[in-house]
């Protein structure tokens, strides 16, 4: 009911938790930095089993650390949103893996977890897309999306629609953007997730600092 604290995997630090995903028992968190040494950069993806772990603090089973990987972002300004998309959707729409310069194929990255994680960067509003590897802790970068926006706070797929949201703060005066795989034969950017639809915010609601967005299943809508 408190909440539990969150530590990395050596169990020091104060993680700066700004978006999450949980896949089973497992929730993976973007952090862009410790809140321990609040001046440095430490844009990593942490998991955490929440299913199991007993206590207040939850001390991370794996760090991947994409500090490096990423172009200098302040220590305020790095990752700030999370979402995993299954491989299964991935392959069925002929995206690609750019790594590789080919049709993206689950089976070059079979400690993967079942789906590439996409993490956005509040600085710039890119969009990377990452495979994960679950066993030795490395980690491939697949792609880098624009989202559209100068910054991105938030990203969420909708598994029963197929549709892949990034979410602005007021820094974009509310809006949101749909993110496809383009499919047009031709495209220069075929295969590749594009802003394909960009919605205001809701009518009649303020300009406000939102960081978070979520969907619910359709059972749930009445």
């Amino acid at each position: 009911a408190n909440g539990k604290a969150l530590r990395y995997p050596n169990g020091t630090g104060d993680v700066d938790a700004e978006g999450v995903v949980v896949v089973g028992t497992n929730a993976y968190v973007a952090a862009e930095r410790s809140n321990a040494a609040s001046g440095v950069s430490r844009n990593s993806v942490l998991l955490y089993d929440v299913g199991t772990e007993a206590g207040a603090v939850l001390v991370a089973r794996r760090e991947w650390n994409l500090t490096a990987d990423l172009p200098p972002n302040g220590p305020n300004l790095g990752l700030e949103a999370i979402a995993r998309v299954p491989d299964a959707f991935l392959v069925g729409r002929g995206f690609v893996d750019e790594a590789r310069g080919a049709a993206y194929d689950p089976a070059n990255y079979p400690d993967n977890g079942g789906g590439l994680f996409f993490v956005g960067v509040e600085a710039t509003g890119t969009v990377y897309a990452y495979a994960l590897d679950h066993a030795d802790g490395t980690f491939t970068r697949v792609a880098t999306i624009a989202s559209g926006f100068p910054a991105v706070m938030e990203l969420a797929f909708d598994a029963e629609l197929g549709q892949f949201w990034a979410v602005c703060d007021d820094t974009c005066q509310g809006r949101s953007a749909l993110l496809r795989v383009d499919q047009a034969a031709g495209s220069p950017t075929r295969g590749r997730f594009v802003a394909a639809q960009r919605f205001e915010r809701p009518a009649g609601m303020p300009n406000l600092n939102n960081e978070g967005f979520t969907l619910a299943p359709l059972a749930e809508c009445a």
